[in-house]
């Protein structure tokens, strides 16, 4: 819908500008139609003036108008018979052609409308010629100018219309992609925040209880048959054990979501599930073992910023996931056959810490290694190496 429309009041939502243009050119033909009447030679003129401007009002009030192309211009098509039946009566009534450009620019199509422009102002020019008026360069100049100064006005409107449109529909995107960060930032703050809980439960309240249970377990023995304290120290030792179990659920409830529903070789295997990218194919070797939280969301993390990474940079057609269980390690392999890359000249990465130095920081914060091989043109293999905690045996 053209914008400048919205001066017809049958347009919808006018902002308070364009109620003020509309006025004005309410205003602007009124005041020339009665200019007309009142200097009309005949009586005739006066009642043409009065019958184009019941055709103007008319169509003013008529929600057709505003809403049909084709009511438009058989409006504009009546209201400018009835003008040229008034300027063929007074040459007065030339100054209604400069209202008459507006309306025409505002409700025709650009392919109708400047050559409605052009003949309403050959219209004028004729007509001032025609009532014997002498000649002189103002009689060419003002109706030409006028149209001009019309179209400019009215281009230059639409222009201004479009770029603030196309402003408002940026900040609109603007504001929902701002929601959808924040959104982002909020769920990636909450898993940080579960991961950071299931650590320090496990390093902590998890650790000190397995201690105890250790402890209560060689003083049971050291105690004398039928002493009277061996019942407490086996009630004591129950209750660190349940409590032990209490948070290793703890623990495991506070688990990434891709952890919760599986272990961490469904997880593993999920990532190679088909999609854009390289073909991946996961596997495990070894006997698999369950392993304590935090290495699962070690190995998990590390393995799905590697293969981003094979995603957004490597260019790969192929890759693989290897989990591998060993008798006092386990080992996560990423490999892919992708440009490669010199690892000596990758920098800390800037979008989010999912790069190689963040890679390197959760296994080494464990107590393992992380190893990159890789040159142009040979692919890339990320290695991760995490030592069994004691317990634990593959």
């Amino acid at each position: 819908m053209d914008p400048l429309s919205s001066l017809h009041p049958a347009r919808r939502s006018p902002t308070p500008a364009l109620r003020a243009l509309r006025l004005c050119l309410h205003l602007l033909m009124a005041g020339l139609l009665v200019l007309a009447a009142v200097r009309a030679d005949s009586a005739a003129g006066t009642v043409m003036a009065v019958v184009v401007g019941a055709v103007y009002a008319a169509g003013s009030f008529l929600p057709s108008v505003g809403r049909s192309q084709r009511a438009s211009a058989l409006w504009l098509g009546v209201l400018g018979a009835s003008w040229l039946a008034l300027l063929w009566l007074t040459p007065e009534a030339l100054w209604v052609a400069f209202p008459l450009y507006f309306l025409q620019l505002h409700l025709l199509p650009a392919r109708w409308s400047l050559p409605a422009v052009a003949l309403t102002a050959g219209a004028a020019i004729l007509s001032y010629v025609g009532h014997g008026a002498a000649l002189n360069p103002g009689v060419f100049i003002g109706p030409l100018l006028g149209g001009a100064v019309a179209v400019a006005t009215v281009l230059g409107y639409q222009a201004l219309y479009r770029e603030s449109e196309r402003r408002r529909r940026l900040i609109e995107e603007l504001i929902e992609t701002r929601a959808e960060l924040a959104a982002a930032e909020r769920h990636a703050g909450t898993l940080a925040e579960r991961e950071r809980l299931a650590r320090e439960i496990h390093d902590t309240l998890a650790q000190g209880l397995s201690s105890i249970q250790l402890l209560l377990r060689a003083a049971e023995r050291t105690l004398p048959p039928g002493s009277p304290a061996a019942g407490h120290i086996d009630r004591a030792r129950q209750a660190a054990q349940d409590n032990l179990a209490e948070a290793r659920r703890f623990v495991r409830a506070l688990s990434p979501p891709d952890l919760e529903h599986g272990s961490l070789a469904a997880a593993l295997e999920r990532l190679c599930e088909p999609g854009a990218g390289p073909r991946v194919r996961f596997s495990v070797s070894g006997t698999p073992a369950e392993l304590p939280t935090p290495y699962e969301v070690a190995l998990l993390r590390i393995a799905q910023s590697a293969l981003a990474n094979t995603v957004r940079h490597a260019s790969a057609s192929r890759a693989e996931i290897t989990l591998s269980f060993m008798d006092a390690s386990v080992t996560l392999d990423v490999v892919d056959d992708g440009k490669g890359f010199e690892p000596g000249s990758v920098r800390q990465s800037r979008e989010g810490g999912f790069g190689l130095p963040a890679m390197r920081s959760r296994a080494e914060s464990l107590g393992g290694t992380f190893t990159v091989e890789s040159a142009p043109g040979q692919g890339t293999a990320v290695a991760v190496s995490l030592p069994l905690p004691a317990g634990v045996s593959a």
